[in-house]
C-alpha cells in the first residue's frame, strides 16, 4: 500500500514573505492524509511482521486518524475496529467514511476511554490477530515514518513549522533534523490548551535539542476550538494561496507563522518551511462556521 508518494514542496505567494514554502503531505492521499500516512506506514509493516490482521485504534468522532486507519486497513485487506470517544448517537461524515471502509465502531464514555489498554484487553485480549494502535498512531514506528519528511526535502531551511496534537510528528521531524545534523529551528504549534506536555512526548522518542521551540499561544481556546479571527484568517489564506487548510491543525500553524513574523521573531526573508499535515476532512466538522 505504501508506494512512492506525491508530496512536493511548493512556494507560497503570501505577503510579506519572500521564502515561505509548504511541504504538501496533504496530497499523499485524500483519506490516508499527510502525517497519518507516515504514521501508519511502519505501524502496518509491524502488524504484518507480527501476523496481525485486525487493527484496533482510538479517536474522537471527528478523528482523521480513524478515517485514515479504516482506509489503510481496507487497502491492505485487514479488519479494523475503533473505540470512539462519545455518544453512540453521533453520526457524521467522518464516521460514515469509517463505516464505508468496513471499520467497526465501539462508542465509549469519556471515563472508560481514558484507559485505552483496559478497553483493548476487555474486548480483544483473546484475539491473537488484534493489533493495538494508540490514539493518533503514537508509537516509535510513527516517529520513524515522520522522520522521513526531512530526508525528502530538496533544500535546507532556517525554520520548519508543524502543528501538533500528540507530538509524534514533531518527534519525527526533530529526529530527522538531528540525524541530518541540520541547524534548522523546529517550531511546534500545539493546537490544544496546555500544550506544554507535548515537549515531554517529543522527548520520549528523540534527544533534547535547543533547536526545538514550542509556541503555546495559538490554540484559539483548545483542541478543535476556533474563533472568528481564525475563521477569517482561513478564508483569506485559502483565497490568496489556493491551498486548503483545516481549522484544527494547519490553520493555527499558518496563523502562528504570520503572527511571529509581525512580532519580529522570524524575518520575512527567512527561509521557512511549513509542514501541511493534511487532515482537511476536519473542515466538514465545522462547515456551519463558514
Amino acid at each position: 500500500m505504501f508506494e512512492k508518494i506525491y508530496s512536493p514542496v511548493q512556494k507560497l505567494n503570501l505577503s510579506p514573505f519572500s521564502n515561505l514554502f509548504v511541504k504538501r503531505d496533504d496530497l499523499i492521499d485524500p483519506y490516508i492524509s499527510g502525517n497519518k500516512w507516515r504514521k501508519l506506514k511502519y505501524i502496518l509493516q509491524r502488524a504484518s511482521i507480527d501476523k496481525k490482521s485486525h487493527l484496533i485504534t482510538f479517536g474522537g468522532a471527528y478523528s482523521n486518524h480513524l478515517v485514515a486507519t479504516a482506509a489503510a486497513a481496507a487497502k491492505s485487506g485487514l479488519m479494523s475496529t475503533a473505540f470512539v470517544r462519545g455518544d453512540e448517537e453521533v453520526n457524521n461524515e467522518m464516521l460514515m467514511l469509517c463505516k464505508l471502509y468496513g471499520m467497526k465502531l465501539i462508542f465509549t464514555d469519556r471515563e472508560s476511554y481514558r484507559n485505552k489498554t483496559a478497553l483493548f484487553n476487555a474486548h480483544f485480549q483473546n484475539d491473537s490477530h488484534a493489533y493495538f494502535i494508540d490514539e493518533g498512531g503514537a508509537s516509535p514506528e510513527a516517529v520513524l515514518g515522520c522522520s522521513e519528511i526531512i530526508a525528502e526535502l530538496p533544500n535546507t531551511y532556517d525554520h520548519i513549522f508543524c502543528a501538533a496534537g500528540t507530538g509524534t510528528t514533531a518527534a519525527g521531524l526533530l529526529e530527522g533534523i538531528n540525524a541530518a545534523n541540520l541547524k534548522t529551528k523546529l517550531h511546534i504549534i500545539p493546537v490544544l490548551k496546555g500544550g506544554e506536555f507535548i515537549k515531554d512526548e517529543i522527548l520520549k522518542y528523540t534527544a533534547s535539542s535547543d533547536q526545538l521551540i514550542l509556541h503555546l499561544d495559538y490554540h484559539f481556546g483548545g483542541y478543535a476550538k476556533i474563533t472568528p479571527i481564525l475563521i477569517e484568517f482561513i478564508k483569506n489564506f485559502i483565497l490568496k494561496t489556493g491551498v486548503l487548510i483545516d481549522p484544527v491543525y494547519t490553520a493555527k500553524m499558518f496563523y502562528a507563522i504570520v503572527d511571529l513574523q509581525q512580532q519580529g521573531i522570524i524575518k520575512e526573508s527567512d527561509k521557512i518551511l511549513a509542514i501541511h499535515t493534511g487532515g482537511l476532512l476536519g473542515i466538514l466538522g465545522m462547515k456551519d462556521k463558514f
